[in-house]
């Protein structure tokens, strides 16, 4: 099997030469040939709270793929997958060293139409473990899931 590669490319431009406190953290992230993320660092490094993180790109990153690859198992699987939401949190302890997100919880609230909930509930932790980004990760992942059967 073909590696799968993935590119981005980063732009930033300015000056550090004033010291930390002055530079500016704003940088511009293409991702492949088909997005373009303006970006900064947290406001609690000094970044614009007006652009994305890295840190909240890496959340995005692994409930995108959790919600991916459920769909994937459901589809396999013939459910009928009608609405998937996540409210999802990362966490960064000020004492972790070295400093890291050390835990991702994924939320999701999800309508099928045909199934259980037990069923469904199998297929979010069977997507968990087949997760790429979550199984690239070395913070620890959870899911708990609400499952929302729908009738007709």
């Amino acid at each position: 099997m073909k590696a799968h590669t993935y590119t981005t490319d980063l732009v930033w431009s300015g000056s550090t030469g004033a010291g930390y406190r002055a530079y500016d953290r704003a940088h511009d992230l293409a991702i492949g040939d088909s997005a373009r993320l303006a970006v900064s660092a947290d406001p609690a490094f000094r970044g614009d709270a007006t652009l994305a993180n890295p840190e909240q790109l890496l959340l995005g990153a692994a409930s995108s793929c959790q919600l991916l690859s459920f769909l994937a198992v459901a589809a396999l699987t013939h459910v009928d997958v009608v609405r998937y939401s996540d409210s999802a949190t990362a966490v960064m302890p000020p004492d972790a060293r070295p400093m890291r997100i050390t835990e991702i919880s994924l939320n999701p609230v999800i309508s099928v139409r045909g199934a259980d909930a037990a069923t469904v509930q199998e297929l979010v932790r069977q997507a968990h473990e087949q997760c790429y980004i979550g199984n690239t990760l070395n913070a620890r992942v959870s899911v708990a899931a609400t499952v929302e059967v729908i009738d007709g």
